[in-house]
């Protein structure tokens, strides 16, 4: 498999992307477009992409908003889709329908040389948590974007605002030793999760007129298909997974029967639906 070539402190992230956790993701590339559709409507709303627009979708994984922005942008424009998963973007192309004006790239944006003042858009849909030096990723990316060109991405709030995530945690640590604690600002999900910090990184890296818009979500981990499929995506991606790495097949059933317990109380027909939160975050280059 084709690795990209990027910036040695990024070196974990480009392992696991490309591992087993990437390829789970490409696997469920349908059911996570489904379940963060929600997030993707208020990141395409915000956008407002017009046609002859030229965007670029960091840490586009398998493609969904970079589709959903390349038909917006014709004609006449262009979605440029960079991430460092080959599995990821291998499922992007082939989900893509032919003739659209986007284009997938493997890369780590932190040293990719964008062509200089190409871009009016940078956006993202969770893709910018994971950079070991953030500063020095978004200086680099920065420089592909036009003066005045826009910022838009969401990212997560903090672990105790995202309950789908955080819940079958929980119940999964009733049955194995907790995961070692990530500092607040290690590459991950929550890596965002301060204001602070989120606006001290952009602004470092020379943007200006940094916000940030908190959006409270319902998010249905069954997706419509009942409690066994909301157990199924808990134990398929998210901490949870991560937790009950290489226990034994009893410690795993005894805590899938804990999250199935827990989850059986948001139960409403075919949903289960927990509360979640991002920032939506502006800014100009």
């Amino acid at each position: 498999m084709q690795l990209p070539s990027g910036d040695d402190r990024n070196a974990d992230q480009i392992a696991y992307w490309n591992g087993p956790g990437g390829q789970r993701w490409s696997d469920r590339q349908e059911a996570q477009d489904v379940l963060l559709a929600p997030v993707s409507q208020i990141l395409i709303d915000r956008i407002a992409a017009r046609p002859g627009d030229r965007v670029l979708d960091i840490g586009c994984g398998c493609g969904g908003l970079s589709i959903a922005l390349a038909g917006q942008v014709s004609p006449g424009g262009h979605v440029l889709g960079v991430d460092i998963s080959a599995p990821m973007l291998a499922r992007a192309r082939a989900v893509a329908p032919a003739g659209l004006a986007t284009e997938f790239v493997l890369a780590d944006a932190t040293v990719h040389p964008f062509a200089p003042a190409s871009f009016d858009l940078l956006v993202s849909r969770f893709g910018v948590m994971f950079f070991a030096d953030p500063v020095a990723s978004f200086a680099n990316i920065r420089r592909g974007l036009k003066p005045g060109g826009r910022v838009v991405f969401a990212c997560w709030r903090e672990p105790k605002a995202n309950p789908w995530m955080i819940a079958p945690l929980q119940a999964v640590y009733r049955h194995v030793p907790k995961l070692p604690e990530m500092a607040p600002e290690d590459p991950g999900p929550f890596a965002f999760a301060s204001e602070a910090r989120v606006t001290r990184i952009l602004g470092e890296a020379g943007f200006s007129d940094v916000a940030l818009q908190a959006h409270p979500l319902s998010l249905d981990i069954a997706r419509g298909q009942g409690l066994d499929a909301a157990v199924q995506s808990a134990f398929e991606i998210g901490p949870a997974s991560r937790a009950l790495e290489g226990h034994p097949a009893e410690t795993r059933d005894a805590a899938r029967l804990s999250v199935r317990e827990l989850l059986a109380q948001h139960q409403d027909g075919g949903s289960v639906t927990l509360s979640g939160s991002i920032w939506l975050v502006t800014a100009r280059a």
